[in-house]
């Protein structure tokens, strides 16, 4: 093993510069290189990661290039859904040629759009040897993980595992068009932010240092709609905003999911995780939060209840910027500031755990067999939502499945029912 990681990023966008800013906190590791589609990208991308004094970063002709670099020892894969298989199997082919060597491979939520491509993923990585991290950044948030530990420490200790967890992640819509196209994303909000809450209600109700496999989902439950986005004046000013490939008159995703599910656990009880997600949340900008609850005692998270908040009257004229917040919504007003949100939503956490795995210096906590699990999930949530009814986990045929959503034409609720 080497005593200093060399990171290359495939993907050069919004979430890929949230992971270089929480390398800032990162020991043991250089950021190196960046490949993106778009060369002019890439090569902003890797100013950016210099700017920030990460490391030595060059942005690469091609995934190829930059794995068979000897300076870099694992990728971290922040590419967009649809480009997943394709550039894992571009990773891969320089190794198992024997032309290139890498440590390990960390790859950003969701795995995959479904269940058989999250599976071809996993087996590409596997065949080549890699360690495999499963990037989910909620899972190591400050606030969650020192919650989780206290009340297992303390609550649970003494009057008995908890039983229910809630966890939700809202905004007003993502970035970029192919967030928005069902066919490209592989869904809507659930597919694309569900993956988060899901996994952290299953990761608060286990038990700290044990695999979040003793707490199996038996039984799920799903809803999803169009609540915002489907609207006429909506669906115009985001057709506008994101191009004529987004239309949601025609070929709408959904902007409103939750999820109940019910787990099995390893010690014998039955317990419960509630899960919501929305593109259509108007507040100061993105709100995650988690809610932990057992016998004598409960915890919550919201990172909206900032330690810090600005006001700005109405003669404070700007323009629009996410400086304050995430997705954040207004210029004016009161407004909370998450300081350090690279830190708050988990970001510097999971990346410094993750160069420890692969340096050999712990195990990784999540793996892509976890991915695959957490989209398992997620499908059998979509499979529920169509069928208007619970489904017991897995469902038959879960390999196959694909979303409605993630077809054209798929039907959802709708914000006008037409009558």
């Amino acid at each position: 093993m080497p005593k200093r990681l060399g990171v290359g990023f495939i993907g050069s966008g919004f979430n890929a510069r949230f992971h270089m800013l929480s390398w800032q906190g990162v020991r043991d590791a250089d950021v190196l290189g960046v490949w993106s589609p778009n060369r002019r990208n890439a090569e902003s991308a890797a100013r950016y990661a210099r700017s920030l004094d990460i490391g030595d970063c060059r942005a690469y002709k091609s995934i190829a290039d930059m794995v068979a670099d000897p300076r870099i020892d694992a990728i971290w894969l922040s590419g967009p859904n649809q480009a997943r298989i394709e550039n894992v199997e571009e990773m891969v082919d320089p190794i198992l040629r024997g032309r290139a060597e890498l440590i390990g491979v960390a790859c950003e939520k969701p795995l995959a759009r479904n269940v058989a491509e999250a599976t071809e993923v996993t087996t590409l990585v596997k065949r080549a040897g890699l360690i495999h991290g499963y990037l989910e950044n909620q899972c190591f948030s400050p606030q969650v993980e020192r919650g989780r530990e206290l009340l297992w420490a303390r609550g649970a200790a003494l009057t008995g595992r908890p039983y229910l967890a809630r966890a939700a992640e809202e905004h007003s819509g993502p970035h970029m068009p192919w967030f928005w196209q069902g066919k490209l994303q592989g869904g809507g909000v659930l597919n694309d932010m569900m993956c988060h809450s899901a996994l952290v209600v299953r990761h608060l109700l286990t038990k700290p240092g044990d695999d979040v496999s003793t707490v199996r989902p038996v039984r799920i439950t799903g809803h999803v709609a169009s609540l915002k986005w489907t609207r006429p004046e909506y669906a115009r000013r985001l057709t506008k905003a994101m191009g004529p490939q987004v239309n949601y008159t025609r070929e709408p995703s959904e902007d409103f999911a939750s999820v109940m599910i019910e787990f099995e656990t390893a010690d014998g009880y039955r317990v419960f995780g509630e899960a919501t997600t929305s593109w259509s949340f108007v507040g100061a900008g993105l709100r995650l939060s988690a809610e932990l609850l057992g016998p004598e005692y409960s915890m919550s998270w919201n990172t909206l209840d900032s330690g810090l908040k600005l006001f700005f009257s109405r003669e404070v004229q700007g323009r629009a910027g996410e400086d304050l917040v995430e997705k954040q919504n207004a210029e004016i007003g009161l407004m909370p500031v998450v300081a350090q949100e690279a830190v708050a939503y988990g970001y510097e956490g999971e990346n410094r755990h993750f160069v420890r795995a692969f340096l050999g210096k712990e195990k990784p906590r999540l793996t892509f067999d976890h991915g695959l699990d957490v989209v398992r999930v997620l499908m059998t949530a979509y499979r529920s939502a169509e069928l208007g009814r619970t489904v017991e986990f897995p469902p038959p045929g879960l390999g196959r499945f694909v979303p409605d959503v993630a077809k054209r034409g798929a039907k959802l609720p709708r914000a006008r029912t037409g009558r």
